[in-house]
C-alpha cells in the first residue's frame, strides 16, 4: 500500500504453556484481510512490513522470571510457527529483532526481510505491576523508528508496542485503572545504545543501528504512533457469576436481539465504560469488536479445539464461574490532530483467532495500516488535548529504581519456584539434602570413632 506501513499485531495470553507450533502457525494470519472496504484484496495488503507479538503468561513464573535461557524455548516456538506461517504464503522471510520481556508477559517484533534495514534504532522499556511490583502483571514495550524511504537520514515514522497484563477478577475494575496508571508513570523508554545482534539467529542479516542517548520517555511520544495490546482483563461484569447466570452466557446465533448474542453482554463491556469516563486507556482507539467473549473458556471447550472441532460452528462452553468477557484487546493511537494530512490509522480486520487447547484465552489479531510519513511537533504548538504531549500521569521520577529493587526480587523468586516447582529443581534440593545427610553420617562416625 502506497504511503502506508502495513502491520499485524497478535495478543495471546498462553497461560504458561508452550504453543503448539503447527496449530498456531495454521490460525496466525486469520486476521489478515481478504477484503476490506475499500475493496483492495489481501495481496494488496501484503506480507506486512512488521508482524508484533504481545504475549501473557508466556511461560511458568520460574522460567519467566529468571529468563534468559530458561524463556528461550518458549519464544523459539512462535519463532518457528511465523517461519511456518510466513512460507506457505509468500516467498519472504522475517527477522526476529525483539524479543522481550517483563516476567510473565512478552513482545515479539518480527521485520520482514528486504525492509529490516529500515529499522534505525530500537528502544526498549520494562514495568512490573503485580505483587511488589513484579512481573506476574504488567508490561513491556518496543519503541523503534523505521526509514519513511531509504537512505531518508532521520525521517522516520516512529513505531511504539506495548504488551501489557492488568489485574484479574470482575471486581478488580479499580486495580485495573490502577495498573494503566503506573505503567503510563513507570514503563519508560531510553536510549542506551543498540545491538547490531539479530535474534533468532538470523545473523547474516544486515542490520543497521544507530547509537545515541535522548531524555527519557514515557509510553506516549510526540513524534510516535502507540499499539497497547493485552490481556487488559477488563470484565462484562462487576461481579462473579451467580450459579444460575450461566443460563445467560452466550451461545451461537446471528440474531442480534436475542438475549443469547454476544453482543448483549459487549454493552456492560468494563473497558469501554471506563475509557469513556476517562480512568482508562487515555487517547486509544479501537477498532469495533465483531467476535466473541475471548474468556473464559472450559476444560471441555480447549479439549474439543485439541480434536479439531472447537470452533464457533460449536457450542460454546464457557467456564461457569467468569463472566464470559472481552479480556484480550488491541487499541492504537491515532494520527495526531495537528498532521491530518497524513490520513488516519486504517484498522482492516480486528478479530479473535480459533481457540487453542493450550489456553483459556483466544488470541486477537489486528491488520493495520500506518501512514509512512514521520510524525512533525510545530514549535511552539499547546495542544492539551493530546495525550502525545499531555500523558494522563507524569512519570514516576523513581522509576528505574523501582524497576531493579522488583528485578532483585524477581530473580529471588523465580529461583525459589525453579527449586520447588521444577523437576529439575527438585532434583537439585534432593541432591543437597542426600548430600547434607552424607556428609553429616560421615562427621558423626568421624566424631564418634
Amino acid at each position: 500500500m502506497e504511503d502506508f506501513l502495513n502491520l499485524y499485531l497478535l495478543t495471546f495470553n498462553c497461560a504458561r504453556n508452550p504453543i503448539l507450533v503447527d496449530l498456531f502457525a495454521k490460525h496466525l494470519f486469520h486476521a489478515l484481510p481478504s477484503s476490506v472496504s475499500d475493496g483492495r484484496a489481501e495481496e494488496a495488503f501484503g506480507a506486512p512490513e512488521l508482524i508484533v507479538f504481545c504475549l501473557q503468561e508466556i511461560a511458568p513464573i520460574a522460567s519467566a522470571f529468571l529468563g534468559g535461557s530458561s524463556l528461550a524455548p518458549y519464544f523459539d516456538a512462535f519463532v518457528q510457527a511465523v517461519d511456518r506461517a510466513v512460507s506457505k504464503r509468500w516467498d519472504i522471510n522475517y527477522v526476529n529483532l525483539v524479543r522481550e520481556n517483563s516476567g510473565m508477559t512478552g513482545l515479539m517484533v518480527f521485520v520482514r526481510s528486504d525492509v529490516v534495514g529500515r529499522i534505525s534504532w530500537i528502544d526498549t522499556a520494562h514495568v512490573g505491576v503485580g505483587f511488589q511490583d513484579m512481573g506476574n502483571k504488567g508490561a513491556v514495550g518496543a519503541r523503534l523508528g523505521y526509514l519513511a524511504k531509504e537512505n531518508s537520514g532521520q525521517d522516520t515514522v516512529d513505531l511504539t508496542f506495548v504488551a501489557a497484563h492488568l489485574a484479574p477478577m470482575e471486581y478488580s475494575v479499580k486495580r485495573r485503572n490502577e495498573d494503566w496508571r503506573e505503567i503510563v508513570k513507570r514503563l519508560v523508554f531510553s536510549r542506551q545504545g543498540l545491538s547490531t545482534e539479530v535474534a533468532g539467529g538470523e545473523s547474516d542479516e544486515s542490520v543497521s543501528l544507530m547509537r545515541g542517548s535522548r531524555t527519557p520517555l514515557g509510553m506516549f511520544a510526540p513524534t510516535a504512533y502507540l499499539f497497547f495490546a493485552g490481556d487488559l482483563n477488563y470484565r462484562t461484569s462487576d461481579t462473579l457469576p451467580n450459579k444460575d447466570d450461566y443460563t445467560r452466557f452466550p451461545r451461537p446465533t446471528t440474531d442480534v436481539t436475542s438475549l443469547l448474542h454476544y453482543s448483549q453482554l459487549l454493552k456492560d463491556d468494563q473497558l469501554v465504560r471506563e475509557k469513556r469516563r476517562q480512568r482508562c486507556l487515555h487517547g486509544l482507539t479501537e477498532a469495533p469488536i465483531k467476535f466473541a467473549p475471548t474468556y473464559k473458556y472450559s476444560v471441555a471447550s480447549r479439549r474439543a479445539a485439541g480434536r479439531g472441532s472447537g470452533d464457533e460452528s460449536t457450542e460454546w462452553k464457557w467456564a461457569r464461574y467468569r463472566w464470559p468477557s472481552w479480556t484480550d484487546r488491541i487499541l492504537y493511537l491515532d494520527t495526531p490532530s495537528w498532521m491530518p494530512e497524513l490520513g488516519h490509522v486504517k484498522a482492516h480486520v480486528y478479530d479473535a483467532l480459533p481457540l487453542f487447547p493450550t489456553s483459556d484465552h483466544r488470541a486477537v489479531a489486528l491488520s493495520v495500516s500506518v501512514p509512512s510519513r514521520a510524525i512533525r511537533v510545530p514549535e511552539g504548538i499547546d495542544d492539551t488535548t493530546d495525550v502525545r504531549l499531555s500523558p494522563p500521569f507524569p512519570l514516576d521520577p523513581d522509576w528505574k529504581y523501582k524497576q531493579e529493587a522488583a528485578r532483585n526480587k524477581e530473580i529471588i523468586v523465580g529461583c525459589l519456584a525453579y527449586l520447588g516447582l521444577t523437576w529439575q529443581g527438585g532434583g537439585i534440593v534432593l541432591a543437597a539434602v542426600i548430600s547434607g545427610l552424607g556428609v553429616w553420617f560421615v562427621l558423626r562416625t568421624l566424631l564418634e570413632g
